[in-house]
């Protein structure tokens, strides 16, 4: 329960937050979202020069990258309850200026066992953008400016994982692979000039969780117990598992099974990418008529009608590509609406820790979407029905939850 002194304190933090300032937070806020996929996929391009500068095999560089998706989820759990003890900015200030300098130690990294060292630290402090960048979101921001808000960061979002590539392969065009990590350090570092500038303490001292870390834990225990809580949060798992089958499998998909060229298959992804930006912009228009937990479920609804033509079609008359790709445009796009839908009614249910909250939702996400990805590769990648039927499983599963998560507000509504 929620104090009034707590509640005049929250309405008196959002109400500092003006035009200007509103956009400098949001464009801040948006850099530090897309910091870890910048750093998930702009080094991609750079592997094979990384494996024999570093003289290692490209199973020695993919270690990397799961050191750091790994980091992502550790960094989650720890510094989104962390930030409900001690505050949002010193958080923020401090993940973020040790993800510079983790950078910098990636472009000096003298073997592969450090660089998987420094790739799993990279990953932890980059994870302080994410998980308390939400946090400080549900601080701010109420009702409807909070689903609006998140619509916006979620569409910003979703073109990080495109322009990485691109901007990697742009500069590992005129310089060798290491440069890309000098460039996240300055990414990084440009970050904390934001921070520093336009992202005010949104948690005041009599806001912050008490008792130290058993206090924090005691804190997450009390979401987790809470069916409210726990069913946003393992529908974003499910979703999450969805993304990364699509990541996992398209690729396989596009290139082996269509014979795309990468460049092609480029394209594919961005106009995927630009879909869910324009669902996510949409989201936050209809978010002024329409609850969250239903814009969720439409998201969920209309995903898992994707795939489920995909699996149809694949089974019966065989596809090609553009029966492929609108079937992933469909399922991408709908992403749009479901991750601000269930970033907005996780961190609304969960406004007493908002940190383990976001922790919480994050982890999910990550979590689910790293045990889903090999699932593709394990039912076979000779058509485009293991990665359908992958997606489709868990749209279905993230459909079900969203319409629990409904159910649940509608119950929670007629109650006050």
């Amino acid at each position: 329960m929620i104090s009034g002194r707590a509640r005049a304190s929250r309405r008196k933090v959002g109400a500092g937050v003006g035009d200007g300032s509103r956009v400098l937070l949001l464009a801040v806020l948006a850099g530090l979202g897309a910091a870890s996929p910048l750093a998930t996929d702009m080094y991609v391009p750079g592997l094979p020069d990384m494996a024999r500068s570093l003289d290692t095999s490209s199973a020695g560089t993919q270690v990397t990258l799961t050191a750091f998706l790994l980091g992502v989820i550790v960094g989650q759990l720890v510094l989104g309850p962390l930030s409900d003890m001690v505050g949002r900015r010193p958080v923020l200030l401090l993940g973020t200026s040790v993800f510079a300098l983790f950078g910098l130690g990636c472009a000096f990294a003298p073997t592969i066992e450090a660089m998987t060292v420094l790739r799993f630290g990279q990953g932890v402090s980059g994870a302080a953008g994410l998980v308390v960048g939400r946090a400080v979101v549900v601080d701010l921001f109420h009702g409807v400016e909070l689903a609006r808000v998140y619509g916006t960061l979620a569409g910003v979002g979703a073109l990080g994982p495109v322009l990485a590539p691109v901007l990697g392969g742009a500069l590992l065009a005129l310089a060798p692979w290491r440069y890309v990590f000098v460039a996240l350090a300055l990414v990084g570092a440009v970050l904390v000039v934001g921070l520093a500038r336009g992202v005010p303490e949104s948690l005041p001292p009599q806001r912050r969780i008490g008792g130290g870390v058993g206090g924090a834990l005691r804190a997450t225990a009390r979401l987790v117990a809470r069916p409210t809580v726990l069913a946003p949060v393992l529908t974003m798992g499910c979703m999450g598992a969805a993304v990364f089958a699509y990541v996992a499998g398209a690729t396989f998909v596009l290139q082996d099974l269509l014979r795309l060229s990468p460049a092609m298959s480029s394209i594919v992804y961005g106009v995927n990418a630009l879909g869910n930006l324009g669902a996510s912009l949409l989201y936050g228009r209809l978010a002024r008529r329409f609850a969250p937990e239903s814009l969720m479920v439409a998201g969920a609804v209309v995903g898992l009608a994707g795939q489920v033509v995909l699996l149809l079609l694949t089974g019966t008359v065989g596809v090609g590509l553009w029966p492929i790709w609108l079937c992933l445009l469909v399922s991408v796009a709908s992403f749009g609406f479901l991750f601000p839908a269930l970033t907005t009614v996780g961190q609304s249910r969960g406004r007493e820790a908002p940190g383990a909250m976001s922790a919480l939702l994050g982890a999910a996400q990550f979590a689910f979407g790293a045990a889903a990805s090999p699932l593709v590769g394990l039912f076979g990648t000779r058509s485009a029905a293991p990665m359908a039927l992958v997606m489709g499983a868990f749209l279905a599963l993230t459909t079900v939850g969203a319409v629990l998560c409904r159910r649940q507000g509608v119950a929670v509504r007629a109650g006050e």
